[in-house]
């Protein structure tokens, strides 16, 4: 309903910003210019789905060699201790854990059609356990909180739209440490609200390590920012190629037949790439007629004064805001808006990279959100908007303040 809205909105101001352009203006060509926008929006959408495919078919089946390999069952097992500190309402031998460990799993690796059903399948084994059907219990909203801060591993998507870029997995590094940032701060809040003792030790072995390693590595960039686009491309491109490596050894392993893998793998990543043309033509449409009419320029405008009034001199940040705007919203509104920005700035601009920075480091709370607690008739969400929108809002500024620091002196 909401996006819904934004869409409809969209058309209707660019109408009249478009109208007040020709009759106060006189900008003749003013129309003419927002039907070949948005001519140009579909071929456009057209255009990068197709070149997608490919990039596509290959990640989704090496996920596929991961997820057959035991890769998912692995991450389970490793973060099995944690979860039964941050779930205490949940018997540890009950399936929820099982299911909701799954999912995380799943969506670590980019495993977005296995994470949902997992999801939806964890929801339901909570409500089990519910004691008030209508209103979220404390597990379910931490499920979901930490569901909709993000964290993933290998944003496969983001590289795939990347795939034209001189190092698509340059912004591996930089989401990974937004989307980090954002899921701690999810868990604070909620951890907070639900008095939950993060000092414990289990809790503060898994979560303090992490943080540890993120703030050295963040720490070394900002003591030495010439080596920043160094660290991301290259640590970022080993890192992902061990994670391949040692998906299709962990399958070989197994005796699974890994080529067969990745051909059912691949074969899924053809149909992914072929369903998100209608999406992203939609809302391509929609904010190429907006920008065309100027009304995307008058907003960020807007802020860049307000920015620079504060003080501010780097402003590139701003231009990559629709993402930032969509993402809580709507997967594909994010995706479109970010290829928009692609497509204005160029595949390696500042912009695009912080774009793409956004588009990683959160998750689409409201859908999430919707789609989760609708499949079990839950009314009454009580904090959990709150703590979702708290973690999409600590991951943009996690993400514009680590972009400055990875990808301004590569």
């Amino acid at each position: 309903m909401i996006l819904n809205r934004i869409w409809i909105g969209m058309f209707v101001v660019a109408m009249v910003v478009a109208l007040s352009k020709l009759l106060f203006w006189q900008d003749l060509n003013i129309f003419k210019e927002l039907v070949d926008a948005l001519m140009g929006a579909a071929t456009t959408g057209f255009e990068i789905s197709l070149s997608l495919t490919g990039i596509i078919c290959l990640w989704m089946g090496i996920m596929k060699i991961g997820e057959n390999g035991g890769a998912v069952r692995v991450l389970t097992r490793v973060v099995s201790p944690l979860f039964s500190r941050l779930f205490p309402e949940v018997p540890k031998e009950h399936p929820a854990v099982g299911s909701m460990m799954m999912n995380f799993s799943a969506n670590m690796l980019g495993l977005d059609n296995s994470a949902t059903p997992l999801g939806l399948k964890a929801m339901k084994e909570l409500q089990e356990l519910n004691p008030e059907k209508e209103t979220a219990s404390n597990a379910q909203i931490m499920f979901l909180v930490l569901n909709t801060s993000g964290l993933t591993i290998i944003p496969v998507t983001i590289f795939a739209y990347r795939s034209s870029s001189e190092s698509p997995t340059a912004v591996f590094l930089p989401i990974l440490i937004a989307t980090f940032i954002a899921s701690l701060g999810g868990l604070i809040y909620v951890a907070i609200r639900q008095k939950i003792n993060l000092f414990n030790r289990v809790i503060l072995a898994y979560v303090g390590t992490s943080t540890i390693l993120i703030g050295l590595l963040l720490n070394y960039v900002v003591n030495h920012p010439e080596h920043g686009g160094t660290i991301s491309q290259v640590g970022g491109n080993l890192t992902i190629f061990l994670i391949i490596i040692s998906f299709i050894l962990m399958a070989a392993r197994k005796k699974v037949n890994v080529y067969d893998s990745f051909l059912e793998g691949a074969k899924d990543g053809f149909q992914v790439a072929i369903s998100i043309i209608p999406y992203l033509i939609a809302m391509l449409a929609a904010i190429a007629v907006f920008r065309a009419s100027g009304s995307l320029d008058i907003l960020l405008d807007g802020i860049k004064m307000l920015a620079v009034y504060a003080g501010l001199t780097v402003t590139e940040w701003i231009d990559a805001l629709p993402v930032a705007f969509m993402k809580p919203l709507s997967g594909s509104g994010a995706r479109g808006a970010y290829l928009e920005v692609m497509s204005h700035y160029g595949i390696d601009s500042m912009q695009e990279k912080i774009a793409a920075t956004f588009q990683g480091s959160t998750e689409t709370t409201f859908y999430v959100l919707a789609v989760y607690f609708g499949s079990v008739k839950i009314k009454y969400t009580r904090y959990a908007v709150t703590a979702g929108l708290i973690a999409d809002f600590i991951g943009i500024v996690s993400a514009i303040f680590i972009s400055y620091l990875f990808y301004t002196n590569g």
